[in-house]
């Protein structure tokens, strides 16, 4: 007798149950969501909290999502639809690939939640918005002449998902403070400053920070890591897989 498995835990391998309150949809629901976690974050986030701002309760929600893991899975491939990814004209895969990069970060920038979550929304990549999304960076890459699509895909996004994740953490601590970015920076700067003291590098680079415009330094930063990333990539394409 062969032995019973578990159903896979995912909203995408689950049959949607028919509503019990027509006003309710998982579309709305879902936008609902997505509207919280970039107001509130993930902390704040619940069923009941989400019914309340629907006007429903949080047995009605669960009709259309059965647990808050699923609803984070729907979250993140609706956001996933927000990122472009251009098809790489003739040999110009660095121009696509640095336009699919921009636009990961910029979506990951409006809902600064996304990053910290990828590893954690249980199986989001089976979502329609994601395996679109995958599906263009593979062509791009293959395209391109990569003998290891994955890997270089692999790689583009472990520098922008890292970058990504820490400038959305650096910018909500910001937001907390009320403060413009500009303003939080030029009161934080004398403490930076004094803290190192007596260490020449850190010293100079504190120095060069005072009067610059932190979005354009941010943009700046960005761009020279993506480059970085990419000159390696580069690199990579002639030589055989494995």
């Amino acid at each position: 007798m062969a032995a019973k498995t578990d159903p896979i835990p995912s909203v995408w391998t689950r049959r949607q149950r028919e509503p019990d309150q027509p006003s309710l949809s998982r579309v709305s629901i879902v936008r609902e969501a997505v509207a919280m976690l970039d107001a509130e974050g993930i902390e704040a986030l619940s069923m009941r909290k989400l019914g309340a701002r629907l006007g429903a309760g949080a047995t009605s929600l669960y009709r259309h999502v059965a647990t808050k893991d699923e609803l984070m899975e729907l979250a993140v491939d609706e956001v996933f639809g927000e990122i472009a990814v251009p098809a790489a004209v003739g040999a110009d895969w660095r121009a696509a690939a640095a336009e699919a990069a921009g636009s990961f970060r910029a979506t990951a920038l409006r809902h600064p939640w996304l990053a910290s979550v990828l590893g954690q929304a249980g199986l989001a990549y089976l979502g329609p918005n994601l395996m679109t999304y995958s599906e263009d960076l593979a062509g791009l890459f293959t395209e391109a002449g990569f003998p290891e699509p994955s890997r270089a895909i692999e790689t583009l996004l472990a520098y922008v998902i890292g970058m990504s994740t820490t400038e959305a953490a650096w910018l909500t601590t910001v937001a907390r403070t009320g403060e413009t970015e500009a303003g939080f920076i030029a009161r934080l700067l004398p403490a930076a400053q004094q803290a190192a003291a007596g260490h020449a590098h850190l010293e100079e680079g504190y120095a060069a920070v005072a009067g610059t415009d932190p979005v354009a330094a941010r943009e700046a930063k960005f761009a020279y890591g993506l480059e970085t990333v990419l000159d390696g990539l580069a690199l990579r394409m002639d030589r055989p897989a494995g």
